[in-house]
């Protein structure tokens, strides 16, 4: 296999999770609420969302890393087939 073809593996592996991931986090979001809980009653609404910013919380630096590493590996594909276009040109 060659060095190309790997990192193109890599690029959709890294995408595919950071979908998934993403996905996960938009449905987390549709189940949070913008209220205020004030009553004693509502405390266990109010844990509900406290779980759901703990989930979100612990998401986002997954989502930030795996789009960081997309773009890096993105990058040095269009640097190494830019290279190989230049070089079998001259």
């Amino acid at each position: 296999m060659s060095t190309m073809y790997m990192l193109l593996m890599l690029l959709g592996l890294l995408l595919a999770i950071l979908t998934v991931l993403l996905i996960y986090k938009s449905t987390l979001e549709n189940h949070e609420d913008d209220q205020l809980f004030l009553g004693a009653s509502e405390s266990h609404m109010a844990k509900e969302q406290e779980e759901l910013q703990t989930r979100i919380g612990k998401i986002d630096p997954m989502v930030r890393w795996l789009s960081a590493a997309s773009g890096a590996v993105l990058l040095v594909i269009a640097g190494m087939w830019l290279y190989g276009g230049l070089n079998r040109s001259f």
